[in-house]
């Protein structure tokens, strides 16, 4: 099924492979929260900035972080095969800064008490679903196809309510993002541990492991967003 099942059934799965694997996802891991640590850092350098507050919010500015993103996340998805493992990374971080300046709002909306609590019931939710998809022996693959199909649901949700502004469909999609974000973070660390190779070149491994942080940074991140629509106090 997967490349480190492949190489077991070979005969080769043994204690060298499992401590392979095991420093493969600690990188993984480790690139994640780097990049929360980076992006929490600027959310609320910005967000204690009154001259970046003023120039974001209220601008047209503020449509251009809030997609600007989305830009990172297409260039490393599928253009990372065409560059080097440096600039992988050197993109990474600058998304994960972009981010923070784009999620820097909620400091202005919602109390610090709030997002402290809301940003320990993702940590505790991701890592109890993480390990689940670590650990698992059951195939997650299918369940991963009809998350992503909800998840594409939910975009075009978030974009009509841009226009429709209904509370009620807000709500809908924070309830449905908690359970498709806590569903997609089993998913991809089963997937992320699936398609390690340990014949991978440095670079190789290196590009793999920025795009595995990237899957779960993102889960990571929109729960913690959907959380904190639903159950954060704001000021």
């Amino acid at each position: 099924m997967s490349k480190f099942s492949d190489i077991n059934s070979t005969g080769l799965g043994n204690t060298d492979t499992n401590l392979a694997l095991r420093s493969y996802m600690l990188r993984v891991y480790n690139y994640m929260g780097f990049g929360l640590i980076l992006t929490g850092l600027i959310a609320y350098l910005t967000a204690s900035t009154p001259a970046m507050v003023n120039a974001i919010y209220g601008t047209p500015l503020g449509m251009v972080v809030m997609f600007a993103p989305l830009a990172f996340i297409l260039v490393l998805s599928f253009g990372v095969n065409k560059i080097q493992a440096s600039t992988a990374q050197m993109l990474f971080w600058l998304f994960c800064a972009v981010m923070g300046v784009s999620i820097s709002y909620i400091f202005l909306l919602y109390t610090g008490v709030s997002i402290t609590r809301v940003f320990l019931i993702t940590a505790a939710t991701f890592l109890t679903m993480s390990i689940y998809g670590y650990t698992t022996k059951a195939d997650l693959s299918k369940m991963g196809a009809i998350l992503m199909m909800a998840l594409i649901g939910i975009i075009i949700a978030m974009i009509v309510n841009i226009f429709m502004k209904s509370s009620q469909l807000d709500f809908a999609i924070s309830i449905i993002g908690v359970i498709v974000f806590t569903g997609l973070t089993a998913w991809d660390t089963q997937r992320i541990k699936s398609n390690f190779d340990e014949r991978m070149d440095s670079s190789t491994l290196k590009k793999s492991a920025i795009l595995g942080a990237l899957a779960l940074y993102l889960n990571f991140i929109n729960l913690f967003l959907m959380l904190l629509r639903l159950v954060g106090d704001r000021r």
